[in-house]
Parts: C-alpha cells; structure tokens; sequence
C-alpha cells in the first residue's frame, strides 16, 4: 500500500514521498524500510534519526526540528496511536485461533442452548445445563462454563477460562486464559469460639458489552445480587474484584490491583496497578489513581491521587518534598546545636 493511500485511510496530512510503499507495521527502533511506526511519546523522537522505517505517523506538535537533515517520511495525525492501531489491523490481521464447530471431547450438556451461527468450542470443554451461547463465539480448549451460564454474541474465551453458575457475559466480550468469573466472595463470619462460618454466596456476575479480562484475573460472585462489570471496561492481568464491586463504563484497571468488596468504581476512571481499594466505598467518575496508591475512603471529585493513603497528587508530592527536605533541617539543627555548645 502506499503512503498515499495509508493518509486517505487515517485521514491525515503528510510530510514526504507519497509514492513509498508499505508493506507492514514495526516498532520504531527496529522497523524496517518496508514497514509504518510511529511516534505518540516525546521520549520516542530520538529515535528518528536512527529509525530505518519507510515512514513515521506523529502528533501535530511533533518536533520534526530534531530531525536534523534526515528526511523521513511523516503522515501528521490528531492521535498517532490509535491510527496506528488502525493500520495494525490492515496489515496484521487476527490468526483465526480455532477451526469452525465443536470438538468432539467437548461435553455439553442436552439442555445447553448453542447458537449454530459461527461457534467454535475447542478441545475438553466443558457446558452446564441449561447454558446459553450467541453467534460468534469462539471457546478455546479446557474452558468450563457452569450451569446457566449466559454467554451474548462475538464473543472470545481463551482457554483454561472457568465461568461459574449463573454469571452473564455480554457482547464483543474477550476473557483471556486462566481468568474465573464468578467464584465465592470472601465472607467469612466470626464464631464464638474463634472458628469461622461461611457466609453463602447467592449472587453472580455480571460482565456488559465491550469489556476485556485479563489473564489470571478473578471475579467474585456477589452475597446477593451482582458484582457488575460495567460496559467498555478493561481489565489487565491479575486483578482481584470481590463480591458486589461495581466497575463503572469505560474504566481501565493495570495489572495487580485488589477492589474488595461492595466498593464502587465511577466511569471513565484510570486506575495504576498494584492500587488497593478497601470495602464498601465510593469513587466518583473521571478519577486518576496512580500506581501502588491505597484508597482506604471514598473520592467524590475528580482528579489524579496518589500516595500510601489517597489523597489528592499534588498534596502528596507536597509531601514527598518536605520530607526530602528533613535531612537538611536535621543538619541545620546540629549545626546550631554545635554553635550553642561553644
């Protein structure tokens, strides 16, 4: 394809040989001179004078004065990332990952609804009773969906996937290996004697539209009603949410966060990994909770926090400093100390 063609397709300005073919994507510092990049980060704008790449997708307020005489081809974009993702589909397309129907060791149960539009159910699977799967579905080997299991249309299950009694899947749905949805809650209570009683765990899970699961992330079963995993959501690998934790649209959570029970996420929130949120609070939408920050009582106004207990960023990077500052203060003192002295 050529450059010329790759503008129209993105709907961007370019800078350069129009009539450059392209026959691929790569990552900037190795891309050959066949092969698109781009560049969204400033701290990648080094390497365009090292990049062999045919050409190079950059933001508006690209810094092409770094550039020196090297003259590689541009296409200017609004955001150079999602147009890059666009040509990643164009050029890398999804490897069908299963063949077309049902294997012959799956076990299904007689009273499963399938959908014989499009379905895939790889090896050793197992589907309850009383299951009910859309179009377009595809479920990788060794995955195990429970009785009453609801799964909507478009949907991808990696394998070793278990989906427990009764949980709800919506549409477009991608759920990667080893993830389980739908296990117990954490409720414990106390005895007298010092022993604990399980607390029954009644509810299920309920996942919307357009949301992806992370490898090796669990999600609990509410006590009673739903741990709901609102539209749009994503979810990286190794994420704990506990029984009847609300993740509001379109928030995305990093890799070893813990949300434990009855809390509530809002929309369009951005969460780093290793955050911690305790029970049974509340976060507002638009929230920015940067990396290994412990949310230990509800946020209700926008904005980026962060720090051991949550607080606003820029209290917390207040704070940071004038401990930074200590050690100074400590030398000042023993030097009046000493002045004293004599």
């Amino acid at each position: 394809m050529k450059l010329s063609e790759i503008v129209k397709l993105l709907n961007g300005k370019l800078d350069g040989d129009g009539e450059v073919e392209i026959t691929g994507v790569g990552k900037i510092e190795s891309a050959r001179p066949h092969e698109i990049t781009f560049i969204a980060n400033p701290v990648y704008e080094k390497f365009y004078n090292s990049t062999r790449a045919g050409a190079i997708i950059v933001s508006r307020s690209f810094n092409k004065h770094l550039s020196g005489d090297r003259k590689v081809p541009v296409i200017i974009a609004d955001d150079p990332y999602l147009a890059f993702v666009e040509l990643l589909d164009r050029f890398a397309p999804v490897v069908e990952l299963l063949k077309m129907g049902i294997d012959n060791s799956a076990v299904i149960s007689k009273s499963a609804e399938i959908s014989p539009d499009d379905i895939s159910i790889g090896a050793h699977c197992y589907i309850g009773d009383e299951c009910k799967i859309g179009r377009k579905v595809r479920i990788l080997p060794n995955c195990v969906l429970m009785a009453g299991v609801v799964i909507g249309d478009d949907v991808l299950i990696h394998p070793n996937v278990t989906i427990y009694n009764g949980c709800r899947i919506g549409n477009r749905v991608i759920i990667h290996s080893g993830a389980v949805v739908g296990s117990d809650g954490f409720g414990q209570a106390k005895n007298k004697d010092g022993t604990y009683r399980k607390i029954p765990q009644r509810g299920i899970v309920v996942i919307e539209d357009d949301v992806e699961i992370g490898s090796g992330c669990t999600i609990d079963r509410a006590t009673l009603g739903e741990t709901l995993i609102c539209r749009g959501v994503k979810l990286d690998n190794q994420i704990q949410i506990a029984h009847n934790v609300v993740i509001g649209e379109n928030t995305v959570i990093a890799a070893q966060t813990g949300v434990a029970g009855s809390t509530k996420i809002g929309r369009n929130c951005i969460i780093g990994g290793k955050a911690g949120f305790v029970g049974h609070i509340e976060v507002c939408d638009d929230v920015i909770i940067t990396a290994a920050t412990n949310v230990s009582k509800s946020i209700t106004k926008p904005g980026v926090y962060s720090g051991y207990r949550a607080q606003t960023q820029k209290k917390e990077l207040r704070q940071e400093a004038s401990l930074r500052e200590l050690e100074i203060l400590k030398e000042k003192i023993k030097n009046l100390e000493n002045k004293i002295k004599k």
